[in-house]
């Protein structure tokens, strides 16, 4: 009842919201990897994004100011993993808190002699269980290249659904766990090997720092250069298109990035 009521909450809400066209097509198009999704996509990930918007609060730190055109980008790159899935999958957090740049996030470590190491770790994003996304903003051509902030973090939240941050998200039923780690096992076993021996790899390295790092970079290479990644990993590329209900590498134009 209570998910029912909800959903019936973001839907009135995104009802009231006004966006014209000329906002969601500057929007879009600083999002390259929209142009070549299915035309029925489009009206769909908008009213998404405007749901999004309706139930999420999104906060600006350190004294950045969020406008609209910030909004819709946000939205649009968050809804796209949960098109065909539902935006119920993240529903049990709220908040987003925008950075002006890469930010700085204090950490500490215990060792194997149990002492406690204290220290600041920079990042550009970070999604916190039950908690809020982190992301970084960056104006004009600032942002790093290759490496898609909002896609990777929202990725995490999906693999939190199960409890953990393993890079095993909560998988259909019609979707055997022995099957999806059969395809991620051994190709980030294999990625590892390639980023240990200092290969200049297409895909982003950071991949190998952990099976959630893993599992959150496939899915930005899924969505931004999904023929790269059918070409590296097919087995994960297949797995992902089962549990996104998507195959961006059939539109993917001949000449876009990847094989």
């Amino acid at each position: 009842m209570f998910s029912a009521l909800r959903r019936w909450r973001r839907r009135r809400q995104a009802d009231r919201m006004t966006v014209s066209a000329a906002q969601w097509e500057q929007v879009e198009q600083s999002l390259p990897f929209l142009a070549w999704r299915p035309a029925e996509d489009r009206p769909m990930l908008r009213r998404m994004a405007l749901e999004f918007l309706a139930e999420k609060q999104v906060h600006g730190a350190h004294g950045l100011v969020v406008n609209d055109e910030m909004l819709l980008y946000i939205a649009l790159q968050a809804c796209l993993p949960v098109l065909h899935i539902g935006l119920d999958a993240y529903a049990d957090w709220v908040g987003i808190v925008v950075y002006p740049g890469d930010f700085v996030i204090p950490r500490s470590i215990v060792d194997e002699d149990g002492v406690t190491h204290e220290y600041h770790d920079e990042v550009l994003g970070e999604a916190w269980e039950g908690g809020p996304v982190l992301l970084s903003w960056f104006d004009g051509g600032d942002a790093p290249a290759g490496i898609n902030v909002v896609i990777h973090e929202f990725a995490h939240k999906l693999d939190m659904g199960n409890g953990e941050v393993d890079g095993y998200p909560v998988l259909p039923a019609d979707m055997p766990p022995a099957a999806w780690a059969a395809a991620f096992r051994p190709a980030y076993n294999d990625f590892c090997r390639r980023v240990d021996d200092g290969e200049d790899t297409a895909l982003d390295p950071y991949g190998a720092e952990h099976p959630s790092e893993f599992f959150a970079v496939m899915s930005e290479a899924f969505f931004e250069s999904p023929r790269l990644l059918r070409g590296e990993y097919p087995a994960v590329y297949a797995q992902l298109a089962r549990y996104y209900r998507q195959d961006p590498a059939a539109f993917q134009p001949e000449t876009g990035s990847g094989p």
